[in-house]
């Protein structure tokens, strides 16, 4: 396997791996890190003490990040009638029903989140094994499945993202661009914690949070104190 560049060794030289950081120093370093010529996103890496085979077990939500997510979102809303009009409005950038259905049977995917009202499920469901496995499939837990199309757009917009434990119990989550002030990494760091927190299953046992890395894409990654992190939430609640 090839080495690591230039660039990743020399970052990686002011990260010890074998300390666990403050949040907010884990991010002053993960920021010095990103050294790329293209904006990269900073990623929170968490892996929680769940057994992922267990249906009670699995952690999903959704967060509004503070900040933003430094990304411009594309949203792909289904809908007839009325709920067409709200969902142009509100700043949605692609907005129908059977056609955009077929276009993504022929394999278009140029969306980053689907909205869909629930009286289209009937016919959006048939896309299970299309958007299912990429996790674009509208859901009612993450507010992707609702008739008030002009907030959960908004809110998708604005930063409000979806969360889910993978089959090894980690999340994989951004919190942001590099080019983001620590204060406003931090407050998106903390807002997932405190999503993350309320929404530990009530049959996990043991320690919640084994492990919390920071990374950006191209630069290496800070181990975040699990005990440090969770105090976040209690100072912010």
């Amino acid at each position: 396997m090839p080495g690591n560049g230039k660039r990743y060794t020399e970052a990686a030289k002011s990260i010890d791996e074998t300390t666990l950081y403050d949040p907010r120093e884990a991010i002053r370093l993960v920021k010095q890190g990103a050294k790329a010529k293209f904006d990269e996103t900073i990623e929170a890496a968490i892996r929680l003490g769940i057994d992922p085979k267990q249906a009670d077990q699995q952690v999903r939500g959704t967060v509004a990040l503070p900040a933003g997510t430094g990304k411009k979102v594309r949203v792909l809303v289904f809908a007839k009638g009325e709920k067409v009009k709200e969902a142009e409005a509100a700043g949605a950038d692609y907005v129908g029903a059977d056609e955009y259905i077929e276009k993504i049977n022929g394999g278009w995917l140029d969306f980053d989140v689907a909205v869909a009202t629930p009286d289209m499920m009937g016919t959006v469901g048939r896309l299970g094994r299309v958007l299912g496995p990429r996790g674009l499939m509208p859901n009612p837990k993450a507010g992707t499945v609702t008739f008030d199309l002009a907030k959960a757009v908004k809110e998708i917009k604005a930063g409000k993202i979806e969360y889910r434990t993978e089959k090894a119990g980690i999340l994989h989550v951004p919190i942001g661009k590099a080019s983001f002030t620590e204060e406003q990494l931090l407050a998106n760091f903390t807002a997932l914690m405190e999503a993350v927190m309320r929404a530990k299953p009530a049959s996990a046992k043991g320690q919640y949070l084994r492990s919390i890395t920071l990374s950006s894409t191209m630069g290496p990654g800070a181990k975040v104190d699990p005990a440090k992190a969770e105090a976040l939430t209690k100072v912010a609640t």
